[in-house]
């Protein structure tokens, strides 16, 4: 036993040099990787096109990686879960060493012993039947006595090894829950289409509007250049002695008023540019400093979209995503009303395997016992005082819940799509308005200086027209990124925001292909048709108050 010890101590001393080694390797290997990031990291500023930028967005994204990472969480779910079915082996072993002194103590009876261990009688008879290992001791008067004494030592090391198998027969609860985590399964997919579909809008919405800040800040640098050269010729004007003092107060005046302006669309240009980088995943480098995290190349576009509101809403709920997320969690919850209700069935196992004991008086492995073991086990409830039936009706609870949600998300969608097809409409008409108002605007300036060069206007004439002119132009370009980002929350809220190939890297389940998932507005939270469909109920409301 000291050289097994021995053994021990020096595989332990081993494993801990060896850890040791690991991690100041490991360490060391950290530190490289960091001095070469740094020495290969430049100031070059990335570039994007739109769609440059969307592709990088689902490649870095942290919120869509996440929603990836939950499928292959609920993946190992439903292995976790399914385990509970299927067969369980399980191979146990000990090994025990005990003192000689002490093994003597226990078997003879020895009460001094200071643990005050008393043996019972059985095991001392039951020892006194084995034959010894070390033989009959005989004593002098062996002659004269009938039957000789016999001395029984147990062995000082005892081991057992067993292989058990266990199955699960029937149970009301098992193969419920399995199905309620493909559900759950297919809630992690379509929420991660979900946050796919939000993120390519947010792209969109964020890309467009650097595009609007860069033009306003475009606008902005032009009509302070304009204000420049008329707060120059006022004072020539007045050094010629043809005006007074009072023009070239008022065109530094209004100079300076746009300045500030200038300033904070500049800003706007910066944050916007850090906010997109964000969204990309873009890591800060501290060798950029205060230069922009990226560019963006691109125009912000006007195509006019011909669009059905009350196909675009059918649409909307046949196509999302989060309709379809709600529908899983619906299905789940019934799984479990039927999984917790399961609990008032049987609940049967089966458990069998062979086992492997030593002698109890030779260590010898030719000296084992060994033997088949079965078992099945059975269990019902009979009486909980209603703990089931608790646990059923939270589940039923949770149940209804989880339809009236259902049927809230359906509105929900109905009014975005709603939102952002009103918005649109806004945006196209305030387009079409301003695009008139900008031409007139920029030849009220024109007309306004040709006038004061010929001595039949006045300054203020020009100032004002040149505020006018900003404003037209301000307004056209809020009115083209607000209709460019209210198309990207429609495409969205109609679930057209993109078009799934489906060839996702395994992460698509079968059953999103299936009728089960079926959204539109002739089926309910569970999929199942409607009895009465509200164009029925329209119908029939219209024919009674006609007669």
């Amino acid at each position: 036993m000291t050289r097994f010890f021995l053994c021990l101590g020096i595989i332990a001393t081993f494993g801990i040099i060896g850890q040791s080694s690991f991690a100041g390797s490991e360490g060391t290997y950290g530190g490289e990787t960091t001095s070469r990031t740094r020495t290969i990291s430049g100031v070059t500023v990335p570039t994007f096109t739109l769609n440059q930028a969307i592709l990088t967005a689902l490649q870095r994204n942290p919120t869509l990686l996440n929603a990836e990472q939950e499928i292959k969480r609920t993946r190992g779910v439903i292995i976790q879960v399914r385990a509970q079915a299927l067969p369980q082996i399980n191979a146990n072993a000990n090994f025990q060493w005990t003192d000689p002194n002490l093994t003597g103590a226990r078997i003879l009876g020895n009460t001094n012993n200071t643990t005050g261990f008393t043996p019972a009688a059985a095991a001392a008879s039951l020892m006194e039947g084995l034959p010894s290992q070390v033989g009959d001791v005989r004593t002098p008067l062996a002659a004269a006595t009938p039957a000789p004494i016999r001395n029984v030592e147990t062995s000082d090391i005892s081991y057992a090894i067993s292989v058990t198998g266990t199955q699960l027969i029937f149970n009301g609860t098992t193969f419920n829950q399995i199905r309620g985590t493909f559900f759950q399964r297919d809630s992690a997919y379509f929420a991660f289409r979900n946050v796919l579909d939000q993120l390519i809008a947010i792209v969109k919405t964020q890309f467009y509007q650097i595009i609007v800040n860069r033009e306003l800040v475009s606008v902005n640098e032009e009509n302070v250049r304009l204000l420049e050269a008329q707060l120059k010729d006022q004072q020539n004007r007045f050094e010629a002695g043809t005006v007074p003092r009072f023009n070239v107060l008022q065109a530094d005046v209004q100079l300076h008023n746009q300045i500030p302006q200038l300033i904070t669309a500049q800003n706007n240009l910066r944050i916007s540019k850090l906010q997109l980088a964000k969204t990309l995943g873009l890591d800060f480098q501290r060798r950029r400093g205060e230069s922009p995290p990226l560019e963006v190349i691109g125009d912000m576009p006007y195509i006019p979209r011909s669009i059905e509101l009350v196909e675009a809403i059918e649409l909307g709920k046949q196509r999302r995503a989060f309709l379809k997320q709600a529908r899983a969690n619906v299905l789940n919850q019934l799984q479990q009303v039927r999984a917790t209700a399961g609990q008032w069935l049987p609940n049967i196992t089966t458990t069998g395997g062979g086992e492997w004991v030593s002698s109890p008086i030779n260590s010898s492995w030719h000296d084992i016992s060994k033997g088949w073991t079965a078992l099945v086990q059975g269990s019902v409830p009979i009486w909980d005082s209603g703990a089931i039936a608790g646990q059923v009706i939270q589940q039923r609870a949770l149940l209804s819940e989880a339809k009236i949600t259902y049927d809230d998300d359906v509105r929900q969608v109905e009014l975005e799509i709603q939102q952002a097809y009103s918005n649109l409409q806004q945006n196209r008409e305030l387009i079409q308005s301003q695009e008139k108002n900008v031409e007139l605007a920029e030849e009220a300036v024109r007309l306004a200086k040709a006038r004061l060069d010929a001595g039949a206007g006045v300054q203020l004439d020009v100032l004002n027209a040149t505020v006018q002119l900003l404003t037209a132009q301000s307004t056209r370009l809020q009115a083209l990124f607000g209709y460019n980002s209210s198309l990207a929350e429609f495409d969205r809220a109609t679930g057209a925001q993109s078009t799934y190939s489906e060839m996702f890297a395994n992460l698509r389940p079968r059953a999103t292909t299936t009728k089960t998932y079926y959204t539109g507005s002739d089926v309910d939270a569970m999929g199942k048709p409607k009895e009465v469909s509200e164009e029925r109920v329209t119908t029939t409301t219209r024919r009674t108050s006609s007669k």
